[in-house]
């Protein structure tokens, strides 16, 4: 049985297994939030591959997926300064896109969470 081909449709039927996930547009072009946090979306910048996936990241996961599974995973010089990988998505298969959307969910969240405990201590 061929395998169907992983598109934004696709990813978003995935992420929605993950709390607080919300439909949206970033820049034009479809996207997935938590709690207002970008979590993934179709890229919009030139140097994207057609058919890619821009996810959220870890830096140093990042680093572990390009090495990992370069024929899969990459990433563009203007997206180098961000939280983020490119994905080819004619190459993920869904367990892999399910682990890398429930890697990005932590990454998003606890950062939020963070965030928030700065804000806690921060000096009156």
């Amino acid at each position: 049985m061929a395998r169907k081909k992983i598109d934004f449709d696709i990813v978003r039927k995935i992420a929605r297994e993950l709390p607080d996930i919300e439909d949206c547009t970033t820049y034009g072009s479809p996207a997935l939030k938590v709690h207002g946090k970008l979590l993934t979306c179709l890229p919009t910048h030139k140097s994207a591959e057609p058919d890619s996936l821009a996810v959220r990241i870890d830096v140093d996961q990042r680093a572990a997926l390009l090495a990992e599974a370069p024929d899969i995973y990459y990433v563009k010089d203007h997206y180098v300064p961000y939280p983020m990988v490119l994905v080819r998505m004619a190459r993920i298969d869904r367990e892999a896109l399910r682990d890398l959307l429930a890697a990005s969910w932590k990454f998003v969240t606890s950062e939020r969470r963070g965030r928030a405990r700065l804000r806690k201590f921060r000096p009156v």
